[in-house]
């Protein structure tokens, strides 16, 4: 059985937010309670997070996860990667490094930011006092193989900063970033329908650096995926009015959602 297990449906301010409250999402609707996205998924016996959110500690509690194989990163913003520290603890619980991925960009911005956490040689590894983050460098659009696990990593388009976007498996899962467009080219590699489709939306009408709904239902019925759910919601974009304007085969996700075939 493989499973996606939303860890946060959030964007970065989360819901509520600080300065904004719950803006228009209903508070009494608890999906409308959110952290910061992350994501973790079993695929091909290969268990794995997208992003560490800064919520991260709470997230891997509260869903009981306790052993990892690697972490993929989609971009170097705080709300997709400052609970990278809370890794150390997976790395306590296993005793051995932990394989994390990223573009050469993303890679070099966590060795500059947290470089207390890398640990590329077994020889001096020990788990228990230091973290052991073992980076591997990846390409866009250059297919690679964790166990029997296969992943594509592809280019996000008109983010504000360098993103990646993941295809598992030649499309059974399709994890989409933070993004406004997606280039042609990247269709050519979903080779199959997708169990699950995972976009992010921010708010409904979009913003300079993120797509809207309307872009998100024209990606959906390209892919044509059994699911899509959406992610990364601000506090403009409430739950049950998102959902109202999905279309059949999309709905809005949250915290905490399990999705298993």
């Amino acid at each position: 059985m493989s499973k996606v297990i939303i860890l946060g449906s959030g964007a970065a301010p989360g819901v509520p937010a600080l300065a904004n409250g719950f803006g228009a999402c209903d508070a009494n609707n608890p999906k409308n309670y959110r952290m910061r996205t992350g994501t973790y998924m079993e695929l091909s016996g290969v268990k794995f997070l997208i992003d560490t959110s800064p919520d991260l500690r709470w997230q891997l509690i509260k869903n009981n996860i306790k052993k990892l194989d690697a972490v993929f990163y989609t971009h170097s913003h705080a709300d997709h990667l400052h609970g990278i520290d809370d890794l150390r603890e997976i790395n306590r619980l296993s005793g051995q490094m932990l394989d994390i991925y990223g573009t050469k960009n993303m890679i070099q911005t966590i060795c500059t930011r947290f470089p207390y956490l890398i640990c590329q040689d077994e020889k001096n590894l020990n788990p228990i006092f230091k973290a052991a983050l073992c980076p591997h460098v990846i390409e866009w659009e250059k297919s690679f193989m964790v166990k029997s696990l296969k992943i594509t990593p592809i280019e996000m388009v008109g983010h504000n900063i360098e993103c990646t976007g993941y295809i598992f498996n030649d499309g059974e899962v399709v994890h989409i970033a933070d993004f406004k467009s997606l280039d042609e080219r990247v269709f050519k590699y979903i080779k199959r329908q997708p169990e699950v489709l995972i976009m992010p939306l921010t708010t409904p009408l979009g913003t300079r650096f993120h797509a809207g709904l309307d872009e998100l239902k024209y990606y959906a019925a390209k892919i044509n995926p059994k699911r899509m759910v959406i992610n990364h919601m601000a506090v403009e974009s409430d739950y049950e009015e998102v959902k109202r304007r999905c279309l059949n085969n999309m709905k809005p996700t949250y915290d905490g959602e399990i999705i298993e075939w």
